[in-house]
């Protein structure tokens, strides 16, 4: 099934979980209002942007982000990188077959997408994003710096970006490219199968001039992968 906008607004999808295994696993509502309320006073510079706030979208935020904004462009987080390091339950796989999806974690950096969301809906657009990414409370909300081309050159900006949790009993630490591969190539979950997440985060990188070698070597693995299992199914034929 495709979530919506209007499914994340009406809370549908918690109404949906709450009679599957994740059930137990999904952080009450008063806990996600609460994280919301205390991400935004904490903005670093709440006067920056004339009171308009960035976005940093590292994986499915890049080419569906579902928030309004007036601006979207390339930028780069310094300190964390992206990597498939969280088990995906719900998303992008299911209790018995969990899938994996991007999370930022310590060290390096990370090429994405940040978009401006404009002051006056920033808690209203705080809200779906937090319905979407922190109904188990795997990532922290956390206020970085980023690197935006243009006007924006030569000035660290601060982004919204959601980071691993690595205390979370979903973080899957860092796993050599075959388990990475194995869950991308079997689990499907609400929104479609792994392999399906990992192709449109590289797509919508590179709709925007962006490469990732590490996504890309993931990739040419599951096609090599799905080539050896398609020759020997011929040759068992």
């Amino acid at each position: 099934m495709a979530i919506t906008r209007q499914d994340l607004e009406a809370d549908r999808l918690r109404a949906t979980l709450c009679s599957t295994p994740v059930a137990a696993s999904l952080l009450p509502e008063e806990a996600l209002e609460s994280s919301l309320h205390e991400t935004l006073v904490r903005h670093p510079d709440p006067g920056a942007l004339d009171g308009d706030v960035w976005l940093f979208g590292y994986g499915s935020l890049i080419w569906n982000p579902m928030v309004v904004h007036t601006d979207r462009r390339v930028a780069t987080a310094h300190g964390y990188h992206r990597g498939f390091y969280l088990y995906s339950r719900i998303n992008r796989g299911t209790w018995d077959n969990p899938g994996l999806v991007l999370g930022l974690d310590r060290g390096g950096s990370c090429h994405g997408m940040v978009f401006r969301i404009p002051r006056h809906v920033i808690e209203q657009e705080f809200r779906v994003l937090w319905r979407r990414e922190m109904m188990t409370g795997a990532y922290h909300p956390r206020w970085l710096r980023v690197r935006i081309g243009g006007e924006f050159a030569g000035r660290p900006q601060r982004a919204l970006a959601f980071v691993m949790n690595r205390a979370h009993e979903a973080y899957a630490g860092r796993l050599p490219d075959e388990r990475v591969v194995d869950c991308l190539r079997h689990a499907c979950g609400l929104y479609g199968p792994a392999r399906e997440y990992l192709q449109q985060t590289m797509l919508g990188l590179a709709t925007n001039g962006v490469g990732d070698p590490y996504l890309d070597r993931l990739w040419r693995r599951l096609q090599h992968e799905d080539s050896a299992a398609g020759s020997c199914v011929a040759a068992a034929g």
